[in-house]
């Protein structure tokens, strides 16, 4: 049963990773064989590829290997605590966590990688643009909400 479920587990990690991977290198080959990072562009959404130094959704970016360096250090750290987590975790909670961590390792394989992330999914709304993400970034964010929406549920039915 728990060879099972580390397969299972293993399984959507991949899946996320893969996924994450695909589209990133598609939206590489485009921008090169284009010569052009712009690779769509309309009323509310741009694929445009963007390098990410820093960590989500552009935050922090750096130039300085230091602080890169630390960044990058963290999100080791931090994908360690969410492995251990799964392992610990209720069936409702694994898969919102194994989701957040396909997303973080598909980042973190950039990182180490290109030195950068790379981003291209650019939202918006005539010139006010939400921060430009990738696929992983969708899967850490959809993650990061069920648990908030699991927390704040678990919460209520304790309180009834």
């Amino acid at each position: 049963m728990i060879k099972k479920n580390l397969l299972k587990n293993f399984f959507i990690i991949l899946s996320i990773f893969l996924l994450d991977r695909i589209s990133k290198l598609y939206i590489i080959f485009l921008s090169e064989k284009n010569n052009d990072l712009t690779i769509f562009s309309s009323k509310f959404l741009n694929i445009e590829l963007y390098w990410n130094t820093g960590i989500a959704f552009g935050l922090f970016s750096f130039s300085q290997n230091n602080y890169y360096n630390f960044i990058t250090i963290l999100i080791i750290f931090v994908i360690f605590l969410i492995s251990l987590m799964i392992l610990k975790s209720e069936p409702i909670t694994k898969y919102p966590l194994l989701m957040i961590l396909g997303g973080a390792i598909g980042n973190l394989f950039d990182r180490i990688f290109y030195r950068a992330v790379p981003d291209f999914i650019d939202l918006h709304i005539q010139n006010f643009h939400w921060f430009i993400f990738n696929v992983a970034d969708i899967f850490i964010s959809v993650g990061v909400i069920f648990m908030i929406l699991i927390e704040i549920t678990a919460k209520k039915k304790k309180y009834e």
